[in-house]
């Protein structure tokens, strides 16, 4: 997923030069599709803890997202999205317990967006703060231990990205962005998406 999303995007910025043009401000909308990575050291989950102490969890999955926003002048724009992350999930083996372990992470971004066109592209950055749904299940294998749980969490979200105008209207972007997780979790993802900027 992650050379299709590269190679679409060098696709799309190497032939911005002949159809971009200046479109300094106004409502867009939006699509992208991505990967989503995560890793967390996990050391338990309510009544389950014995059977996950210190689990090194890590995995990625397809992700997907819609936004719409608006560009005040061509260096700086608001926009909202919402973004589901799938599924992420991975097996463990653990104080002679083995299963599954899964996590589902959906939720809202707003964002603040600064971009410096550079020739026929955009350089970007954006900075915001996610709120975000939760959904941790566990299974194991041997018993009826089985924990699922649901939580809602908020946290800052930060990135980069490359894009071009094609058609006066249709800017593509390939974007790389963190999400600033609590505790010991590390997640990101990269995205293609592309606007259409009315």
């Amino acid at each position: 997923m992650k050379r299709a999303i590269v190679a679409g995007a060098l696709l799309a910025l190497g032939s911005g030069a002949a159809f971009a043009e200046d479109n300094d401000r106004g409502f867009y909308a939006g699509a992208g599709i991505g990967t989503f990575d995560f890793s967390q050291d996990v050391d338990g989950l309510n009544e389950v803890d014995d059977a996950l102490d210190d689990f090194d969890f890590d995995d990625d999955d397809n992700a997907w997202k819609v936004f719409a926003g608006y560009r005040f002048m061509k260096y700086l724009s608001v926009e909202l999205d919402y973004v589901d992350f799938g599924r992420v999930k991975d097996r463990f083996e653990a104080n002679g317990s083995s299963g599954d372990y899964s996590l589902e992470l959906s939720g809202l971004a707003p964002y603040v967006i600064g971009t410096l066109p550079v020739g026929p592209v955009e350089l970007s950055a954006k900075v915001g703060y996610l709120f975000y749904d939760v959904d941790t299940s566990v299974d194991l294998d041997a018993n009826d231990l089985d924990a699922d749980s649901s939580s809602s969490e908020e946290d800052l979200v930060y990135g980069v990205g490359i894009g071009a105008t094609l058609f006066e209207r249709l800017a593509l972007k390939f974007e790389y962005e963190e999400i600033d997780t609590s505790g010991s979790a590390d997640a990101s993802a990269f995205w293609l998406s592309g606007g259409w900027r009315f």
